[in-house]
């Protein structure tokens, strides 16, 4: 009887350690997959305080900046989709750490880029490894968390981590140009990398590969020529001019590679983008939105960067402060919008979100060259504040208008049209203010434009969804 106890309580200590051990694996692997999506959501705010400081050490005019930028949304939005589809086929582990270690790579060439043309092409390969960080490490997350509710909490940790590295993007980035110089905004990417490989090869365990999935490569590459073709097309028509040939034969590139795309996509036995989703009447209408808000917020974030800093001299630090309050905004009113959706409903919460941030827009109208920070705090705070309320109630509308087996693809469609949101509206925004001495004529322009979209982001979905919305 005794030597039995003594093996029972053997046994038992050697269970109790071995699940300790399986959960301090999941934690680490939702460590690795949290640094994987916030090194991306921080490159996507914190380049904008190092615009000016790249502009004078480079050389170049606003469309190279412009370049620097999109550059990156250009891969991301194009890539993510079959990005999901490579993890899929070959295993998401694999492919995660694969894209880890490219984004990690792309950082160091672009902290020694010696000119323009490369900091862009390796911005590129940047945008191209978070496109394949995002997907996958959801993908890593629900093998990691089989429970619905603790991959429940898992994503909320996943996804609070990349708001805090989206809100202090601007900070670091401030500070670090002021102490170092621009260059140690790419180089702070080299041991978060590192970090996030050896926690993902240590504890991640690896997917079921789905060797049935294919890979979608013509509509792949008709995806990556039709946005870039529209993105080139409006960042060189604010520098060369809306009738200038390059730029004509680019928008008609885009259109005929479009055209192409819905075409091939039609057709494919696994297309990169299922068109069929889009006679979900909710999904059409809220991807719709995606893009529309994303224009009008990530547009005017570049031309509120720049006239920070070129039209009232701000330093990158004290441009980087300038935005965090901004960006911190939009984490507790995240945690708000489901309480207001619960009552009010998903639709009208969009909706409110939307006419909020319009009006911040339209607060603005009056700025001027050398206008108080303080004169449009407010202003700033409401613009952001709409974006958070909208944000989650779009996000769980999409996901809810379509069943449950698709939620995986229905999540990269609507990354892919926000982050094409994001570089039109770069692209749009910024050829306004491109002119040489009119950049505050076209930040007016800005202004209302951002305002009329949000509009027509509220309306589309007020109006075009169904009573039940």
């Amino acid at each position: 009887m005794r030597v039995s106890t003594v093996k029972y309580e053997a046994f038992d200590h050697g269970a109790g350690a071995s699940r300790a051990g399986t959960r301090l694996a999941t934690s680490l692997t939702l460590a690795a997959m949290s640094l994987g999506y916030g090194v991306v959501q921080l490159d996507v705010t914190i380049v904008n305080t190092a615009l000016d400081a790249m502009g004078r050490t480079l050389g170049g005019g606003i469309a190279e900046l412009q370049w620097v930028v999109s550059a990156y949304t250009i891969a991301f939005a194009a890539f993510i989709l079959t990005a999901g589809a490579l993890g899929d086929r070959i295993g998401a582990k694999r492919v995660f750490m694969a894209g880890f270690a490219i984004f990690t790579a792309a950082s160091l060439a672009c902290a020694l880029s010696p000119n323009a043309t490369v900091l862009i092409a390796a911005r590129l390969v940047q945008g191209l490894a978070a496109a394949i960080l995002v997907p996958n490490s959801l993908a890593l997350l629900n093998h990691a968390y089989p429970d619905d509710r603790e991959r429940g909490r898992a994503v909320a940790v996943w996804a609070a981590g990349a708001s805090l590295a989206l809100t202090a993007g601007p900070f670091v980035g401030g500070a670090l140009i002021t102490l170092i110089g621009w260059r140690a905004i790419f180089l702070v990417n080299l041991p978060i990398g590192l970090a996030g490989l050896w926690l993902s090869w240590r504890y991640a365990s690896e997917t079921t590969r789905a060797r049935s999935r294919e890979i979608d490569l013509p509509g792949q590459l008709t995806a990556i020529g039709a946005l870039g073709a529209l993105a080139g097309a409006i960042i060189e028509g604010g520098a060369l001019g809306w009738g200038h040939p390059a730029v004509i034969a680019a928008f008609v590139a885009a259109a005929i590679l479009a055209m192409l795309f819905v075409w091939r996509e039609s057709r494919a036995a696994q297309p990169m983008l299922p068109l069929s989703l889009f006679g979900h009447r909710l999904f059409a209408l809220t991807s719709l939105v995606g893009l529309l808000v994303n224009i009008a917020i990530y547009g005017l974030i570049f031309v509120l960067s720049l006239y920070f800093q070129r039209i009232n001299g701000l330093s990158p630090w004290w441009t980087g402060l300038a935005f965090v309050p901004m960006m911190a905004a939009v984490l507790p009113v995240n945690l708000l919008a489901p309480r207001l959706a619960e009552r009010i409903g998903s639709c009208p919460t969009i909706v409110v979100g939307a006419c909020i941030s319009a009006l911040g827009c339209l607060g603005l109208l009056w700025i001027e060259a050398g206008t108080s920070y303080w004169a449009i705090f407010a202003q700033m705070i409401a613009i952001s504040g709409g974006l958070g309320l909208l944000v989650p109630p779009l996000t769980s509308t999409l996901l809810g208008s379509i069943e449950k087996a698709r939620s995986g693809i229905a999540a990269g469609v609507l990354n892919a049209t926000r982050q094409t949101g994001s570089v039109l509206g770069v692209a749009l925004f910024g050829s306004l203010v491109a002119s040489e001495g009119a950049f505050m004529t076209g930040m007016h322009l800005s202004l209302v434009l951002s305002a009329a979209v949000l509009l027509l982001a509220a309306a589309v979905i007020g109006l075009g969804a169904p009573a039940r919305g």
